[in-house]
């Protein structure tokens, strides 16, 4: 058509073109043939992201990915359209993959061409016929077998594109969801895992995770945050839910006589927790009832919102702008948020916390309840096959008060269980091929998913970790104390290897001059939790996954013929000695000085 028209023609058309172009990007003109007025204000649930995103771009910096993704369409506005792509078998593009997230599938290839599902499960608790409808799920849409998670969850993996819409169906008639735990959103919520049945506990969690989680699902400004957010609940009692790892943490505490507050029960706020990143939430001196944790955890995420990076997705958590603003600024925007001050106690009028039990989470334990106990089942690296699913619902139903308790640990525990049936727990469970004796190692084994399902791992970290109990349990046989060893396949720490007594995070390790690669691990120690929360101190980089199970035994060996007695821990051992003289301890044993 253009030759049609002459050179002036041309031009004027071109012109015309332009004029169109640049009257659709300042909003049409005015009466009268002026500019129009500016884009008007942004509205609706999504406008407090889109001003963070503008003044990011006002103030010279460029959007990350995936504020670009966020922004070209939303992950809730354009759900049909995902449905009607993923229902002929097609793999989502990057930009889709991430919109599903919302939803909770994640694409993981090309580790596996599938999804994986993370669900939402307040307070880590599952009624019998919860888990095992997950068991019937996960057989009819995706892989026979789930995953216990170090957020007191369940991932469910497998799942072809066209199943993904009917495994989230089938959620909902479960009475569960997946909403929001992916992409940048707030996790799945946590609490004491004996919340309601712990002798020692200050306050029962379960009503404060289940009302944070509804106010979450019910709030659609609180999704799309600038990375992802968690938030946990602790009572006080004897089974830590590791709240100093999340970026809020509500702890149960007991205020005294004297303080500046009315004595009782109230919840510390502990603040900027990200163990991937080598910090602990830290406390903010603040206190609050119990029953304002919404408001308050409202306010704090609203400024995250507006503040937080978005256009560099390593320093996007909250950790990040309280390191740039220090703690009492963002405390002082929180304020302003909520339009009054937040009530603050002297540690020295708050009483001490009663000592947890690091492996409380396994065996069989009295309740409150005259008669009960729980009993926490050991689980090889949080794997459950969809047949053991079943059969431990049916002993929940029929043995216990008819729950399952999931726990950071990536194992859980059977509530309500009487004396009279603790035996028959005991035996139906060794029956299914698992466990609940608190152990040696594996019952403080904690892997992430590791190669085989993560494009980020860089090592197969669940496989290692079963070479590793495998090979502890046959060479090191006097240990008599479990031992907390984590393994995470990369930098985002899913399995939390900071805290643990012995952690590995997951390294490409040189093996030749022309840079190939064999999977291998670095190596810290003397991380700790609740009462004792300490990050580790890396000893060892590098190091080839076939020599880190004689790397785990050189360091056990160490502790057992160095600590004072079988009283002290692992953590408190490598506290006392410090962590480059057990290196040394441990290359001073037999099989390194071999290997060497």
């Amino acid at each position: 058509m253009a030759e049609d028209f002459n050179a002036e023609q041309r031009r004027y058309l071109e012109g015309f073109a332009s004029g169109i172009s640049a009257v659709r990007l300042t909003g049409g003109l005015a009466a009268g043939g002026a500019a129009s007025a500016p884009p008007a204000e942004p509205t609706g649930p999504d406008a407090i992201h889109i001003k963070a995103q503008d003044k990011t771009v006002k103030d010279g910096g460029k959007l990350c990915d995936q504020e670009k993704w966020k922004r070209a369409e939303s992950p809730f506005e354009g759900h049909n359209r995902l449905i009607a792509e993923a229902a002929t078998g097609k793999p989502p593009k990057p930009e889709d993959n991430f919109r599903w997230r919302y939803h909770g599938l994640f694409w993981v290839a090309p580790n596996q061409t599938s999804y994986m599902c993370r669900l939402r499960i307040p307070n880590g608790i599952l009624h019998h016929w919860q888990f095992a409808g997950i068991a019937d799920l996960a057989d009819a849409h995706g892989g026979a077998y789930s995953h216990v998670t170090t957020r007191a969850n369940l991932q469910v993996r497998e799942i072809a594109p066209e199943h993904g819409q009917p495994f989230l169906d089938g959620l909902t008639d479960l009475g569960l969801t997946a909403r929001g735990s992916g992409a940048d959103n707030i996790r799945n919520v946590t609490g004491s895992p004996t919340a309601g049945i712990d002798a020692q506990e200050l306050l029962d969690t379960r009503p404060l995770a289940r009302a944070w989680h509804n106010w979450i699902i019910n709030d659609r400004s609180l999704y799309g945050l600038p990375r992802k957010f968690n938030v946990a609940f602790d009572g006080g009692g004897v089974m830590p839910v590791l709240e100093e790892t999340n970026d809020i943490g509500f702890q149960a505490i007991e205020v005294l006589e004297g303080a500046s507050v009315a004595p009782g029960i109230w919840m510390r706020l502990v603040l900027g927790g990200i163990s991937g990143h080598r910090d602990l939430a830290r406390d903010t001196g603040v206190v609050l009832r119990p029953e304002d944790c919404n408001a308050v955890a409202d306010a704090i995420i609203r400024v995250f919102i507006e503040n937080g990076d978005r256009t560099n997705r390593a320093k996007s958590r909250m950790k990040y702008v309280l390191d740039a603003w220090g703690f009492d600024t963002y405390l002082a925007a929180v304020e302003e948020k909520l339009g009054r001050k937040l009530d603050r106690v002297d540690p020295a009028h708050v009483a001490p916390r009663k000592p947890t039990d690091r492996f409380s989470h396994v065996g069989v334990h009295a309740q409150v309840q005259p008669g009960l106990n729980w009993v926490g089942v050991v689980l090889p690296v949080g794997k459950m096959t969809t047949d053991q699913m079943r059969a431990l619902a049916k002993i929940s139903a029929e043995c216990g008060d008819g729950q399952i308790r999931l726990t950071v640990w990536q194992n859980f525990i059977f509530s309500g269980v009487p004396d009279a049936r603790v035996a028959e727990v005991e035996a139906r469970v060794l029956a299914l091929g698992l466990s609940v004796k608190a152990a040696g190692i594996r019952s403080g084994l904690v892997a992430c998913t590791g190669a085989r399902g993560c494009k980020f791992a860089a090592s197969d970290t669940k496989g290692h970790a079963m070479i590793i109990a495998d090979h502890v349990e046959r060479t090191v046989t006097e240990l008599d104390v479990p031992v907390n060893v984590h393994l995470t396949g990369c930098h985002h720490s899913c399995a939390q290897h900071y805290i643990g007594d012995i952690g590995l995070i997951g390294a490409k390790v040189v093996v030749s001059e022309e840079g190939d690669t064999v999977e291998g691990y670095d190596i810290v120690v003397g991380g700790g939790f609740a009462e004792t929360p300490k990050i580790g101190t890396e000893i060892w980089k590098a190091v080839k996954a076939e020599d880190c199970p004689g790397r785990v035994e050189a360091l056990l060996r160490a502790y057992l013929a160095r600590r004072s007695g079988p009283d002290e821990s692992f953590q408190a051992f490598t506290s006392r000695i410090g962590a480059e003289a057990l290196r040394d301890a441990a290359e001073e044993q037999p099989a390194l000085k071999a290997a060497a």
